[in-house]
């Protein structure tokens, strides 16, 4: 009996060497790792560095690569507005331009009808002008009549400055008839190689510049 009970503890003893041998064994490596860490530490304290201080500084070089790319980013919308600003400017200069030359046009047509507005007003005088001196030269005293004279030469100097003014007489006599330049009142029977042509003008017509300011009243030969 006692044998059998020192057999019992001579096992339960070297149950218990062996479960502290496996917790030495097993507890090892942790303690070499945290060897490892402390001797890390102090080689970096030795050498004036803090490991939280190079995990900073390897956070620093991301974020600055990270603001290099934003900033790269928002070059490009500063050059698309930029780019965006020069086609606005353009497009101004360019409406600009044409408005000016639609204003400039417009000043010359408002020109053009105040001045053919006044020239009609003047025509009827250049027509009792006329008609004077026509009756005057049928009438051989009133030739030779200074008044008459004087007559001639205010006319003369009148049509000199509407000439220089841009506006002349229409040609109609021995002309084709057209209908942009002449007023056909009526038809008289003339010679074979006078029909359809003015035989007769009963009124002078007269241009300002390329338009028609008066047509010519006129007679047509049949």
């Amino acid at each position: 009996m006692k044998d059998s009970k020192g057999k019992k503890e001579e096992k339960k003893t070297e149950d218990i060497k062996d479960r502290e041998q496996f917790k030495e064994t097993d507890a090892e490596p942790a303690a070499d790792e945290e060897k490892e860490e402390v001797l890390k530490e102090e080689a970096s304290k030795e050498a004036g560095e803090d490991p939280k201080d190079s995990a900073k500084e390897e956070g620093s070089e991301e974020g600055d690569g990270a603001e290099s790319e934003e900033e790269e980013k928002k070059k490009d919308p500063r050059d698309a507005k930029i780019e965006e600003l020069n086609d606005k400017v353009m497009r101004q200069m360019a409406e600009f331009d044409n408005f000016r030359k639609r204003t400039e046009k417009e000043k010359e047509q408002m020109f053009e009808v105040g001045a053919k507005s006044i020239i009609e007003k003047i025509l009827p005088i250049i027509d009792n002008f006329e008609r004077a001196l026509e009756m005057a030269g049928s009438n051989e005293e009133e030739k030779q009549d200074p008044f008459m004279d004087g007559m001639e030469m205010v006319y003369r100097q009148l049509m000199d400055e509407l000439e220089k003014a841009g506006v002349t007489p229409i040609e109609a006599l021995g002309k084709d008839f057209d209908p942009e330049f002449h007023n056909a009142v009526m038809q008289e029977e003339g010679d074979e190689d006078q029909s359809g042509k003015v035989i007769k003008e009963l009124q002078k017509g007269y241009m300002y510049r390329d338009s028609v300011v008066r047509h010519s009243m006129v007679c047509v030969g049949q």
